[in-house]
């Protein structure tokens, strides 16, 4: 697979933050996006 193109749509996961806020404290980098916030396209 490759990586097709980055859309600029938010990353359904996240809500477009980068990363989710933990229960007990701290955040942790979304690994859908990578943190960046944004929806990845994948080819198959």
């Amino acid at each position: 697979m490759k990586i097709k193109s980055i859309e600029a749509k938010t990353c359904e996961y996240c809500s477009g933050t980068g990363y989710f806020q933990l229960l007990l404290g701290g955040s942790e980098t979304c690994a859908c996006c990578e943190g960046s916030g944004k929806k990845k396209e994948l080819e198959d």
